[in-house]
């Protein structure tokens, strides 16, 4: 199976806001991101509302035809806001508002409300996926809190350099690997790009990346259309059975 992918279009809000209005539309880049190939689409709505705010969130799932990824902090206004709003799916990430963006995956164990605010969410038919970095101590803690996803933080493969790299992919493996053992779903994300994208959706218990950034910025060179198509054929590419990367 080809993993799907999300596309995160968070910073099409960020450009917005840099100088107010309406331009460019967040929903637009959703819709274009639809018509190109994508699976899903993902949005934080950070507590600073530096980028995407509480009215493209409604629009987002009012307007767009693919079901929708809402990444929210461990708050109980977040979690107020998930349950009237009703996505398809809530990520729930460690927020700091002195990053840039986010730094590292949840320590399941140690974060405060975490399993009131797991059940809540699915209380109200929203799917909850835990972001965690790609340790199985994690996974199993994502587990125990009753998380249906984990989505794992590919942040330090992809910054990792090249003497460095395989290490960090193996671990990916590893999660992947703990999370199917779990009966949990495997997503991954951060930071991907064509370079980096092909090896983790070879492996073979990823069924989704999200993928934001990168695509944004490439969106600025080529636009945004021809960007998701080219990482839709990068991950069918590497999942393909003549390829060599896929990895079991």
């Amino acid at each position: 199976m080809i993993p799907r992918l999300g596309v995160n279009i968070d910073h099409i809000a960020t450009v917005r806001n840099a100088r107010g209005g309406v331009h460019p539309d967040p929903v637009r880049g959703a819709l274009v991101a639809a018509d190109a190939g994508a699976d899903g689409i993902t949005a934080h709505l950070r507590e600073d509302r530096r980028h995407i705010r509480d009215e493209d969130v409604r629009r987002l799932k009012a307007e767009v035809p693919l079901p929708l990824n809402f990444e929210m902090a461990v708050t109980d206004e977040m979690v107020a806001f998930a349950c009237k709003v009703r996505p398809h799916a809530a990520c729930l990430v460690p927020e700091r508002r002195a990053e840039v963006t986010t730094e590292g995956g949840l320590d399941v164990a140690r974060t405060a409300g975490l399993s009131d605010a797991v059940a809540r969410l699915a209380g109200a038919g929203i799917r909850v996926s835990l972001f965690i970095d790609p340790e199985p101590a994690q996974v199993e803690a994502a587990r125990a809190v009753g998380a249906a996803v984990v989505e794992l933080h590919t942040g330090r493969y992809c910054d990792a350099p090249a003497s460095e790299r395989e290490a960090e992919l193996a671990r990916l493996v590893e999660a992947a690997r703990a999370a199917e053992a779990a009966g949990l779903e495997c997503h991954a994300g951060h930071g991907l790009d064509f370079d980096t994208a092909g090896p983790v959706a070879a492996i073979a218990n990823v069924v989704e990346l999200n993928i934001g950034h990168f695509l944004v910025g490439e969106a600025i060179m080529t636009g945004l259309g021809p960007a998701v198509a080219r990482i839709r054929q990068v991950i069918a590419v590497a999942r393909s059975p003549a390829s060599a990367r896929a990895v079991t």
